[in-house]
């Protein structure tokens, strides 16, 4: 393979990132869209495209193996190709996360929703924000952005303390809602989880375009070099 061809083909695979991700977004949103909506068909169609995201996830491996052991690509190609191999681990993930929050609209079922929902949307909203903006700097190779992104990981972390708070007072105030509560909990919790993940492709966007390994403190973002140098 020449280096022109090896270039196309990651290329390729930058696309393909981009549009595991664009699935991975989307069911992000009509997860929670369903839940506040309480559309269940809505939610059982999650079901289906984190079935699809599982399927591009597993091929987009196999493809980017198969360029690491067959064509010996050089340093800054084994870096994009590696943490890419990690990226689509994080983005089927968050696919899981989403179908978990399918799953939750279908075990309150026709239960009345005990409080509208407000910051659940909201948390949503900046993940998924978060995420587009991750995967353009990991396939831009943007390191700035890349650096300032996981810092917004601070409103996630208020949202769902603000969700915490209200289902606390009211699992309180009404034992009969403790229920509900706890599944309204694991939502939030679960988009929580997501901004982590996202954090986790900006780290390896620095780690592609600097060659240094970092983590970022989840308690508050700070960066820590774990070990450095350009390689």
């Amino acid at each position: 393979m020449t280096r022109e061809t090896l270039e196309k083909a990651i290329n390729q695979m930058l696309d393909e990132v981009v549009t595991l991700g664009s699935l991975v977004e989307q069911a992000i949103l009509q997860a929670v869209d369903s839940l506040k909506e309480r559309d269940f068909e809505a939610s059982r169609e999650i079901y289906k495209a984190d079935r699809e995201i599982n399927r591009r996830r597993y091929e987009l491996e196999e493809s980017v193996i198969s360029l690491i052991a067959l064509h010996q690509p050089v340093a800054i190609d084994v870096r994009v190709l590696t943490a890419a191999l990690e990226i689509f681990t994080e983005l089927e993930r968050m696919g899981d996360y989403a179908k978990g929050i399918a799953r939750i609209n279908l075990l309150i079922g026709e239960e009345k929703l005990i409080k509208p929902l407000i910051d659940i949307p909201r948390m949503a909203e900046v993940t998924a924000d978060m995420l587009h903006r991750a995967l353009r700097a990991f396939v831009e190779r943007d390191e700035v952005a890349a650096r300032a992104i996981p810092g917004e990981d601070d409103r996630v972390d208020e949202l769902y303390n603000q969700v915490y708070r209200e289902l606390l007072t009211l699992m309180f105030s009404d034992p009969k809602k403790i229920d509900q509560a706890n599944y309204l909990l694991w939502a939030a919790h679960n988009l929580e989880r997501v901004a982590d993940r996202v954090t986790n492709i900006c780290e390896r966007t620095i780690y592609v375009t600097t060659g240094e390994l970092v983590e970022f403190d989840r308690s508050d973002d700070e960066l820590e070099t774990k070990s450095g140098g350009p390689g």
